[in-house]
């Protein structure tokens, strides 16, 4: 019986993605520290999350196109997030997902349970990591305004804060924006 002899090849190293996380509070500047965030590793895939079904929201929608240059490849997926990444998400070198909130507004929309929209969220991060893109994630930070007063908008805000937390928890890094100042909670400084 002859013994095969190891291979003096190395092991193919498949690049691995990178996640990044940025909260941050309505009109905090956010959008623009992402833009920052993802830098120019091209092809690059923005995914929109948001829907024009009103003039404001339409107008909000163009001054974020407006905002990107040219060689963003515009992906407006309201609801299947997931599955985009698990299907398109290897194309791409950088990916924008921008935004969590209205992701999870769409998918409560639908009439989906807590449990699955948490549920999505955890697939998310796992689809995310089967690409060799870096994926830089925008959402609200809902948690640090007044209470609701009234109860579906306080259960609003406790969804869209643990899908944030699971977020976070799948995140190489993770940054907070205030008044366009960008913090680093996670992840390495360098």
């Amino acid at each position: 019986m002859s013994q095969r002899k190891p291979s003096k090849r190395r092991p193919v190293r498949r690049a691995h993605s990178r996640i990044i996380l940025v909260l941050g509070g309505a009109s905090s500047g956010k959008s623009e520290v992402a833009l920052r965030l993802a830098g120019s590793q091209e092809p690059r895939a923005f995914i929109a999350t948001g829907q024009g079904l009103d003039d404001e929201m339409a107008a909000r929608i163009a001054r974020h196109q407006a905002a990107r240059s040219a060689d963003w490849e515009t992906v407006e997926e309201p609801l299947e997030v997931e599955a985009w990444f698990a299907k398109q998400g290897t194309r791409y070198r950088t990916i924008l997902f921008d935004c969590v909130t209205l992701w999870v507004s769409n998918l409560v929309g639908t009439g989906l349970k807590e449990s699955v929209v948490l549920a999505r969220a955890e697939t998310l991060v796992q689809r995310m990591r089967t690409t060799a893109a870096r994926v830089v994630i925008v959402s609200n930070e809902l948690g640090l305004g007044l209470v609701p007063a009234d109860p579906s908008t306080r259960a609003f805000r406790d969804l869209a804060g643990r899908v944030n937390q699971r977020l976070a928890a799948g995140a190489d890094e993770v940054h907070l924006v205030v008044s366009g100042i960008s913090l680093q909670m996670k992840g390495s400084m360098g």
